[in-house]
């Protein structure tokens, strides 16, 4: 079984110079995750980056995992100041899409993602009634984490407020494995089931029907196997739908960046 401590062991004997990552993110501040009291996440840690990452398998979605505090206020802030550079977004165009040779800060994203992973820690207590004995204590398996490049696709979005994404699984072309960083605003994105890939003998039909997860700004989601595959998941900004332990979401422009990679070519 590859577990984070594996994967960690293994980053080790990898490990090289975070001075590109600092170049685009900065040193890492103390940060307090600002999501609202019940948002399935952890309680807050000062520190580096590698102590404030804490990995939550989301309950009742298979290979869901949220890493709440992925970025800190200021790396979240560098991380909009290199997309801005990038001149993408127009009032008619609020989407960029990049395949191939990725923009340096999204190769350091992509590397500070995979540092995320190998380091964070992994909270037992949030989605553990989930996971079986011989799944996976990796957001990521072995063969996709170290895979190269990790990610070679990425889609930069800017929604107004009330824009949103309708319910989707990502499109077969693209690999395994899909991380997608939230910034600006938070909001709660929808997974619905697609296909037998929920237990209900453990969950109740409407936990595996539509699964809730809060994303505040700085959070990482990373979805691979049934999530993935098999879950379609949505972002209804409509008046009346960012709902949250009873209360409305306040909504603001809202920025986020998804990581993928383009499968093989067939031989």
């Amino acid at each position: 079984m590859v577990t984070v401590a594996a994967a960690a062991a293994s980053y080790d004997d990898e490990v090289h110079s975070r001075a590109a990552l600092r170049e685009a993110f900065g040193d890492s501040s103390d940060s307090d995750s600002d999501a609202p009291r019940g948002a399935a996440s952890t309680p807050p840690v000062h520190g580096a980056g590698r102590e404030r990452w804490r990995w939550a398998a989301v309950a009742g979605v298979r290979g869901l995992w949220l890493c709440a505090a992925f970025l800190s206020p200021d790396e979240q802030s560098r991380l909009l100041a290199a997309i801005q550079r990038e001149e993408w977004f127009t009032d008619a165009h609020n989407q960029a899409m990049r395949f191939g040779d990725l923009p340096p800060w999204a190769v350091e994203l992509s590397a500070l993602v995979r540092e995320a992973i190998c380091v964070g820690g992994v909270d037992a207590s949030v989605g553990a009634g989930w996971m079986n004995e011989d799944e996976d204590a990796c957001p990521l398996p072995s063969d996709l984490l170290w895979r190269e490049p990790l990610f070679d696709q990425l889609i930069a979005n800017r929604y107004k407020p009330g824009e949103g994404i309708c319910a989707h699984v990502d499109l077969m072309r693209f690999d395994d494995g899909i991380v997608i960083v939230s910034l600006e605003s938070a909001c709660v994105m929808r997974f619905s089931q697609e296909g037998a890939a929920c237990d209900t003998q453990k969950h109740g039909e409407s936990e595996c029907t539509n699964v809730p997860v809060y994303l505040n700004p700085g959070s990482l989601v990373v979805m691979s196997g049934d999530a993935r595959y098999h879950w379609k998941h949505e972002i209804n900004r409509k008046p009346g739908a960012q709902l949250w332990n009873g209360s409305e979401l306040e909504q603001h422009r809202r920025t986020s960046v998804t990581l993928r990679k383009l499968r093989a070519s067939p031989n």
